[in-house]
């Protein structure tokens, strides 16, 4: 889910006043306050959302923890902020919350026009349609006509109308301002078509009272790469959030798990191995944080397999494979600088 350019203009001012001092004091904030203010989505299974009780699990969720888990050793400081695709960027530049981390798409316009900065890709993604499967329609090609609900304030909303257009097809746009009331538009019939990220759209259909009724048209019209957001300037808030997710994909190429890591750090004589759990070194310092605040990260959230598996993988009511987002090694792009 994806911000429209053209609401860019609408945020111009804050984020021309967003310097450098300003946001350079995240880390020591963040220490005063004893936690996290994390942006996350209003309800998107697998990736950000809250039970009845509460508490919130995701891909998206588990971005914030594992910084959490890097500052204080403990994965569970963070606090949630629920925003919708129009607000998140705007709560992100006032400083309402540290980190954006709400399936957003890293796109040109966003990395240079809001005074933000896109730490790393947690989940590479493409745009797709739904549809039920009474509808007939087995291809994106057969939409001509068709209307089609989705989320205001999302590059969604372009997405759409280039590739109807490109292939010179008609079509009825419902936009709305929430995931859930897109959802809830299609359900009710008001729209033949539902779009948004493809693994949203998994995420989504498992709401629905009789989900296999539904289908993702194969079809992928664009690139969506997936990640954390936070404020420009702060090179170190940034590098924080950026390696406690490099540190997560190096652990499973390791073969370094939340229920091994203890064993690893006290029995490995592996350098690489030695160095990324703080038995030798202290690769935190440059970061501001402890020597051993990436085997925090690994113990309290467990290596990026880990995540994917709990909160999209095959088992779980969202069902995604691991597809590209699995390890360079195993035939995906995830591919992480070594701690060194």
């Amino acid at each position: 889910m994806k911000s429209n350019v053209g609401k860019i203009l609408s945020t111009a001012a804050i984020a021309a006043t967003i310097s450098t001092g300003a946001a350079a004091a995240t880390l020591d904030d963040v220490k005063a306050k004893g936690f996290i203010q994390c942006g996350v989505s209003t309800g998107v299974p697998g990736f950000s959302n809250a039970d009845n009780k509460g508490t919130w699990s995701g891909i998206d969720v588990d971005a914030c923890r594992a910084v959490s888990a890097a500052i204080f050793g403990d994965a569970d400081k963070v606090k949630y902020t629920p925003l919708s695709a129009k607000e998140r960027f705007t709560a992100l530049q006032s400083g309402e919350i540290d980190i954006l981390s709400r399936n957003t798409t890293w796109t040109y316009t966003r990395d240079t026009s809001l005074g933000l900065d896109f730490t790393t890709t947690n989940f590479y993604d493409g745009q797709g349609f739904m549809v039920r499967k009474d509808l007939g329609v087995e291809s994106a090609m057969d939409l001509d006509g068709a209307t089609v609900c989705t989320e205001q304030g999302t590059t969604t909303e372009l997405n759409m109308a280039d590739f109807f257009r490109k292939h010179s097809m008609d079509y009825v746009p419902v936009v709305v301002q929430k995931a859930d009331e897109a959802l809830s538009a299609y359900a009710s019939g008001r729209c033949d078509v539902y779009t948004t990220d493809k693994s949203g759209l998994a995420a989504h259909r498992s709401k629905l009272s009789d989900p296999n009724q539904h289908m993702i048209l194969p079809e992928t019209i664009s690139k969506e790469p997936l990640g954390p957001v936070v404020r420009h300037g702060d090179n170190q808030w940034k590098d924080i959030a950026t390696w406690a997710l490099f540190v997560q994909i190096n652990a499973e190429e390791m073969g370094i798990t939340s229920k091994n890591v203890a064993k690893i750090k006290k029995e490995s004589t592996d350098p690489g191995i030695r160095r990324l759990l703080g038995a030798e070194g202290n690769m935190g310092e440059s970061l501001g944080l402890s020597s051993d605040w990436a085997y925090n990260i690994i113990a309290e959230v467990g290596n990026y397999g880990e995540v994917f598996e709990r909160n999209v993988g095959p088992n779980t009511p969202v069902g995604l494979p691991r597809g590209v987002n699995n390890l360079w090694t195993e035939g995906g792009v995830l591919y992480a600088p070594p701690v060194r």
